[in-house]
């Protein structure tokens, strides 16, 4: 199993999302890359953490490769927003692709060049080494299962791309 974690603005939508696709067995919602040890989502939404709301993505490469979950990802946040992604702004809502293993940077660098060629403004997504990741409160794991109705910035028609058999 390999791992990537992302972050497209509120984890929630994020999460749902993948949840979708073959091949990937694990998500969860967290923090990742701040200053702050064990954060609570309080002080991560008032941007005092300099944590980002991320998604931790398990997924088997036999079945789905980076390349395919990075191209998902980029249909759903607007790459060249910084520190916004629909009515979320401020830094913990800023966009990012955090690796584990070095060798799935040149592939993040290759996507992300790619996709580069559609807009005309730079794309703003970090893309680092992934330092450090809290899973976030219980509440907000599969949160839009728990709360259908749930506040989501990825239109609800990205949900049914991929169902599971």
């Amino acid at each position: 199993m390999k791992i990537i974690t992302l972050a497209g603005g509120c984890f929630w939508g994020i999460q749902k999302y993948y949840d979708q696709f073959e091949g990937i067995t694990e998500t969860t919602v967290g923090y990742a890359n701040g200053f702050v040890h064990n954060p609570v989502y309080p002080d991560v939404k008032a941007q005092k953490t300099g944590h980002t709301e991320v998604c931790r993505i398990v997924y088997n490469e036999d079945i789905i490769s980076l390349k395919e979950i990075l191209n998902y990802f980029y249909q759903v946040i607007d790459p060249t927003s910084l520190n916004k992604q629909g009515e979320d702004e401020g830094t913990s809502y800023r966009t990012g692709i955090y690796y584990e293993d070095e060798q799935d940077k040149e592939i993040i660098l290759s996507v992300t060049s790619e996709v580069q060629t559609q807009y005309t403004d730079k794309i703003v997504v970090e893309i680092e080494p992934l330092k450090c990741f809290y899973p976030a409160e219980e509440y907000h794991q599969k949160y839009l299962d728990k709360n259908p109705g749930g506040y989501c910035h990825i239109d609800k028609c990205f949900f049914s791309l991929g169902k599971k058999a």
